[in-house]
């Protein structure tokens, strides 16, 4: 009907070419964002993110609670074994317990081989099975082209980078200093503590801190007898940062880092 209109109106090209013309013009019917609810103490996202500031790369062990939306990280120059249970142990020690299950993306560090024995049953990292015994969590991943099921840890992730790195970095900067491992596990404890698990969370509309106070009730006990590495966390620096730095726009501290497209 419209391309009959159309001809009247002095048209003489074909429908097909008229179709792609208006192509990105139609509407896109955009797929409903789905939020999943996660009960307290049910699971905890892991993952291990990069960070890139230049020639300089720093890889971020993240874990978030599924349902307070509590956030830990840990720095490391390289993703390894070692990073990630060291990772989950000071992560757990942080929450202060251990949730059900442990929703994991597919990294070789930790996933030998996917589906090994049957549909969903999964050869792990033989260390993990025994950290998984030992504190009393399952071992969960997600499915292979599902990118929203780690979402919870994915915006984290995010959110790390733009109110976190990009600050520190160029605070750092102006002081003639460089962001490295060890200079960011020592500012990384504050920061979690007074401004990630003090906002007001997007989507829950609560402070991450206040609902961990709750959800803690839901976790499993630590094991006695585990050795937890729980100073990381802790620290503080010799380089401060000032608090105040944490308030402007990303287009401030990416004019201080220099920063081209």
């Amino acid at each position: 009907m419209l391309f009959r209109e159309i001809r009247q109106q002095g048209f003489t090209g074909k429908e097909g070419i008229l179709k792609n013309y208006l192509r990105p013009f139609k509407p896109q019917q955009c797929e409903p964002v789905v939020h999943f609810k996660t009960p307290a103490g049910q699971q905890l996202q892991i993952d291990f993110t990069t960070i890139r500031r230049g020639r300089f790369k720093l890889k971020a062990f993240v874990a978030t609670l599924g349902f307070s939306r509590a956030g830990y990280v840990r720095f490391s120059e390289y993703e390894r074994q070692e990073g990630w249970l060291t990772g989950i142990e000071a992560a757990l020690d942080y929450f202060g317990g251990v949730p059900r299950e442990l929703l994991f993306d597919n990294a070789k560090y930790i996933m030998i081989e996917r589906d090994a024995y049957v549909e969903g049953a999964h050869r792990w990292n033989a260390k993990l099975l025994e950290m998984a015994k030992d504190y009393g969590f399952k071992l969960k991943a997600c499915r292979p082209y599902r990118a929203k099921t780690k979402g919870k840890v994915e915006r984290f992730n995010g959110y790390l980078k733009g109110s976190f790195i990009t600050p520190l970095a160029a605070s750092l900067k102006q002081a003639g200093l460089v962001l490295d491992v060890d200079v960011a596990n020592g500012h990384i404890g504050p920061w979690l503590e007074d401004v990630a698990n003090q906002r007001v969370h997007g989507t829950t509309g609560e402070k991450p801190a206040l609902l961990l106070v709750s959800e803690r009730l839901s976790l499993q006990p630590l094991p006695s007898g585990v050795n937890t590495r729980q100073t990381v966390n802790r620290q503080t620096t010799r380089y401060a940062m000032p608090m105040e730095s944490l308030q402007h726009p990303l287009s401030v501290y990416d004019q201080l880092l220099e920063i081209r497209p």
